[in-house]
């Protein structure tokens, strides 16, 4: 079970109110939140092994050298990321690592590379049955029913998380996971600072690949006048080139970063009762190794 580490600590403190704190006053509402989802999922689940997949980097330089416009809308004035959390997140995010040491989870991060990089490598040098856990629509593009690679979506919640297949996918978009990098190109998304192409949404997008295979065989039936293309999409893509070539490097989840951390680790379950006790975590203590032990 792989974890999109920011994606569930951010859900966790919009999630969760904020007024739940430690002795000291610190804000723990991400931290209780993370390690809830995370019992409650081992629980549900009973991976072999759970990774901690972070963002050593959430907006490399060269993803950004591909394309200015990427993740900008989450920069300050300064060029730093926006905090949005009134300062309340940032105290909490070691104290997560630190949690997940203790509880025997590695934390898994890539110099210059996000989470979904890491979680990219990891899945496909694990031999055998994957879960990833995001709230972010990007790492569809890993699902592979082949070798049994799912996503478990929170977006709507981690209790009421959806099971990403290659068939919830045609459902829901009329794509396959394979088609998913040229689909998020086309369509774009704001959160991320991808443009899109004007006119092309996801019902447009579908159809586009279903009947021209790829963005590659998209734009060389965008350059035949004779294609069956509408001529307002047409001119769309055709001005939209420099975008798509780059915008699918940038959407591209990187699969070499890292390699699989050491799985000796074992919980510390006196050390993280302590921890417990330290930061005010009441039952989520007692849930998170009892999910260890399960």
């Amino acid at each position: 079970m792989l974890l999109d580490s920011a994606s569930l600590y951010f859900r966790a403190f919009f999630g969760i109110p904020k007024t739940l704190t430690a002795p000291d006053g610190t804000a723990v509402n991400a931290l209780r939140g993370i390690l809830d989802f995370t019992s409650s999922l081992r629980t549900q689940y009973s991976p072999q092994h759970v990774v901690a997949c972070w963002d050593d980097d959430w907006r490399p330089q060269w993803r950004v050298d591909l394309l200015d416009t990427y993740k900008t809308q989450r920069l300050d004035d300064d060029g730093g990321e926006a905090d949005t959390t009134d300062g309340l997140l940032g105290p909490q995010v070691p104290l997560i690592a630190d949690a997940f040491g203790l509880l025997g989870i590695p934390v898994v991060g890539a110099a210059d590379y996000e989470a979904d990089d890491v979680i990219g490598t990891l899945a496909e040098l694990w031999d055998g049955p994957v879960d990833i856990v995001t709230g972010d629509r990007d790492l569809f593009q890993l699902v592979d029913d082949e070798h049994e690679i799912r996503v478990l979506y929170v977006a709507k919640g981690v209790s009421k998380h959806d099971v990403v297949d290659d068939a919830w996918l045609r459902a829901k978009y009329g794509i396959g996971a394979s088609d998913y990098v040229d689909f998020a190109v086309m369509r774009g998304d704001p959160s991320d600072g991808l443009p899109g192409v004007a006119g092309i949404g996801d019902k447009t997008a579908a159809v586009l690949l279903d009947e021209f295979g790829d963005l590659d065989g998209i734009l060389a039936a965008a350059d035949d006048t004779s294609s069956s293309i509408k001529p307002r999409v047409r001119q769309s893509l055709l001005d939209s080139v420099d975008y798509i070539r780059a915008a699918r490097q940038v959407v591209a989840v990187h699969r070499d970063v890292c390699r699989l951390p050491s799985f000796d680790l074992e919980a510390d379950a006196k050390a993280f009762t302590e921890f417990g006790t330290t930061w005010g975590l009441g039952g989520v203590t007692e849930r998170a190794l009892k999910a260890v032990s399960s």
